[in-house]
């Protein structure tokens, strides 16, 4: 089992910019952001590399850091931020266009959504366009509204409403299939 060290210390030690202190806070907090990354990458590699990216600008910010909140909250909103601007910067983010009001209403079987198991999810997620996938993963699961998302992603607010219902819709048919496949529903 993995050690866990005193994170105040850690932070502190960072900020003196001693190299030990943030290859701990490295290993300790890294798999758990692999985890964020993950679904907003389309693959493993993918998501490393935004974990890189996100831990080299932990490090660049962690002066800003002033212990206010959570100190893993606050790495999660690095990485997050470190996935869009990955996309960004690797041209892959799909144009984002409003597609009106689409339909948002649950699942007509939440029975299938509850026997999904996490990583089934997540490969489901992962197979989202990336537009998709960035918008359903900042709304459904990183909790921002419709306007911060609009904010961060360049889209009116119109366009991210309707770009998670288009994604809630994908994710929906998919778990649909996925339970046909599995149980063997035939309709």
């Amino acid at each position: 089992m993995e050690h866990k060290y005193n994170i105040p210390e850690l932070v502190r030690r960072c900020k003196a910019g001693e190299r030990k202190a943030q290859e701990l806070l490295y290993k300790q907090f890294a798999s758990k952001m692999l985890g964020v990354c993950c679904r907003y990458a389309k693959d493993k590699m993918e998501a490393e590399d935004m974990v890189q990216n996100g831990f080299i600008k932990v490090f660049q910010k962690i002066n800003d850091f002033r212990g206010e909140g959570s100190f893993e909250g606050w790495i999660r909103r690095i990485m997050v931020n470190a996935s869009i601007e990955y996309y960004r910067k690797h041209n892959r983010m799909m144009q984002l266009a409003d597609l009106g009001e689409a339909d948002s209403e649950a699942s007509g079987n939440p029975l299938a959504i509850a026997k999904l198991e996490a990583n089934d999810l997540l490969v489901l997620i992962q197979q989202l366009s990336p537009g998709y996938r960035i918008v359903f993963n900042l709304y459904a699961i990183d909790g921002y509204s419709h306007k911060e998302i609009a904010a961060i992603v360049g889209i009116t607010e119109g366009a991210s409403k309707s770009q998670l219902s288009r994604a809630r819709s994908i994710l929906r048919e998919q778990v649909t299939k996925m339970e046909r496949k599995i149980y063997g529903y035939a309709g």
